[in-house]
């Protein structure tokens, strides 16, 4: 009997690419999206579903539709960017809503699933939790928040011989990279003339770096083939960083002393 896999976040970029290589692996897959455009651009390998993370009445009825689970990939997110003493606080909360409450609340109503078919967990994290950036401090702590919950996740379901692991990413070039640039205009509006006169020619500068690391990273299909290893490993790692740059980011992050760090960063992002 294949395996059947839920995926968040299966529009496009990572999401999309994981589906895509699971069905070819010979996984059931249904694929959280949010639109009907989305669904149909899936092709027919996979069963489209709809499911907006932060949503309870959908994520209630995707558990009812699904009825059998052998593995959740938490995939969906957004980005947040901006500085911190001008982000307006709706859009923190909507980070915070995706990225951590989302995940928690699909997690929570897969999880009596998982628990009979001794299933996984495999949450698509970002070197992000371990080095933030210069306004990016919205979508790096929801990573940070996204990694410690992971940790407690996956001692407590441990027992239930239930596997949790983390993906990750480094660089990568996905169409989330040409959604941010698309917001880098709304993103000052929504800061402010004040907040412009202090932040915009630094904001523009940080960003226009960020998407050109970015657009140089690795393919989504390294991430996808990262969870499609977390899933049938027989023993998974807890922890896979993969893309460009990911072991190197996250090794900065631990080791080197933090007046340091930020002055590398700085410099890396034409901020020095």
């Amino acid at each position: 009997m294949s395996k059947t896999v839920l995926i968040t976040g299966a529009s496009t970029g990572i999401g999309r690419a994981t589906a895509l290589l699971l069905a070819r692996e010979g996984f059931t897959v249904f694929a959280g999206v949010r639109k009907d455009a989305d669904a149909e651009a899936l092709g027919g390998t996979v069963t489209p579903i709809k499911l907006d993370v932060t949503d309870p009445g959908q994520i209630t009825a995707a558990a009812q539709r699904i009825g059998r689970l052998d593995a959740l990939v938490n995939n969906a997110g957004i980005g947040v960017t901006g500085p911190l003493e001008h982000i307006p606080l709706d859009a923190l909360r909507r980070q915070y809503e995706v990225n951590v409450f989302g995940q928690v609340a699909v997690t929570q109503a897969m999880l009596p699933m998982l628990r009979v078919s001794r299933g996984r967990i495999v949450t698509v994290g970002s070197v992000g939790s371990w080095i933030t950036l210069p306004f990016g401090g919205p979508l790096c702590s929801s990573k940070h928040a996204i990694r410690s919950l992971n940790d407690a996740l996956r001692m407590e379901v441990q027992p239930w011989g239930i596997r949790a692991v983390l993906i990750e990413p480094g660089s990568i070039h996905s169409d989330a990279v040409d959604k941010l640039e698309g917001e880098v205009e709304p993103r000052l509006e929504s800061i402010g003339p004040e907040g412009r006169r202090l932040y915009e020619a630094a904001y523009r500068t940080m960003t226009s770096a960020g998407l050109k690391e970015e657009r140089s990273g690795s393919s989504p299909d390294v991430v996808a083939r990262a969870v499609l290893q977390a899933l049938t490993a027989r023993k998974p790692r807890a922890r896979y960083p993969v893309g460009k740059k990911s072991r190197l980011m996250s090794t900065l992050g631990r080791i080197v002393p933090q007046h340091t760090l930020d002055a590398l960063r700085l410099r890396a992002l034409g901020l020095s």
